[in-house]
């Protein structure tokens, strides 16, 4: 008899630990970082070799980042496979954002090879071929060069739309599935709440990709601009 992935207790814990504590803590840092932009290449440079200057950066890389996307992903991708959608039998809620976590999960797995290779590594052909890795000074110039395709700059909506679904999505069927949200009344006030951090999440996204190209990205200039130092004031000579 086959194995099936989704029904091995060890794994889907893994998978759902994987995605919320590793993965989770980056996505956040990831997008503070993204929202530096909305200040400017100086702002946002200045975080990126911040990060740079951490130590045992590539350990946190391997251990912290890409051991547990890799096998959140491969696995996502198997148990997605798996799976049996029957939102035509059944046209539950429930039922349709199972298919959209199933979906997003399989387009991040793309996305998210996309993006390390490009932004990373610099190895997408046609693309900067630029590394931001070893290059903070002209980070915001590489994010900015490549937002200014359209394509690429939707793909990257795309993404953060995904990202932020899957992240909100998971985190209710975390609760449930270790029995911290009990109850239908609480599952469902959860869930509506998992939705709202979700559409939360793709605003400030996609807000912050927009700091690459306009100021401030969709926000008044205003609530960007770094409050300037005020100095003493000259004395009054009568």
């Amino acid at each position: 008899m086959a194995i099936k992935f989704s029904n091995t207790f060890l794994l889907r814990k893994l998978h759902q630990l994987t995605g919320i504590v590793p993965l989770g803590m980056f996505y956040f840092v990831h997008i503070y970082k993204n929202s530096t932009a909305l200040n400017g290449a100086e702002a946002f440079n200045k975080h990126v070799a911040d990060i740079h200057g951490m130590p045992y950066l590539l350990l946190i890389e391997i251990f912290g980042i890409f051991v547990p996307l890799l096998f959140h992903s491969v696995y996502g991708v198997l148990i997605s496979a798996e799976a049996k959608p029957n939102v035509l039998g059944y046209r539950y809620g429930r039922n349709w954002f199972y298919m959209f976590q199933r979906a997003t999960g399989i387009f991040l797995f793309v996305f998210l090879l996309f993006h390390i290779l490009n932004f990373r590594f610099g190895l997408i052909p046609g693309l900067n071929m630029i590394p931001v890795a070893g290059n903070a000074d002209k980070a915001f110039g590489i994010v900015a060069g490549e937002f200014k395709i359209t394509w690429v700059l939707i793909v990257y909506f795309f993404g953060l739309v995904a990202t932020a679904w899957h992240l909100a999505y998971g985190l209710f069927l975390f609760a449930v599935d270790w029995g911290i949200v009990i109850g239908e009344k609480a599952q469902k006030i959860t869930m509506y709440a998992s939705l709202a951090f979700a559409l939360f999440l793709s605003v400030v996204g996609i807000n912050a990709a927009m700091g690459f190209v306009k100021p401030c990205g969709f926000m008044p200039k205003a609530l960007c601009e770094e409050p300037k130092k005020i100095g003493p004031s000259p004395t009054t000579k009568f």
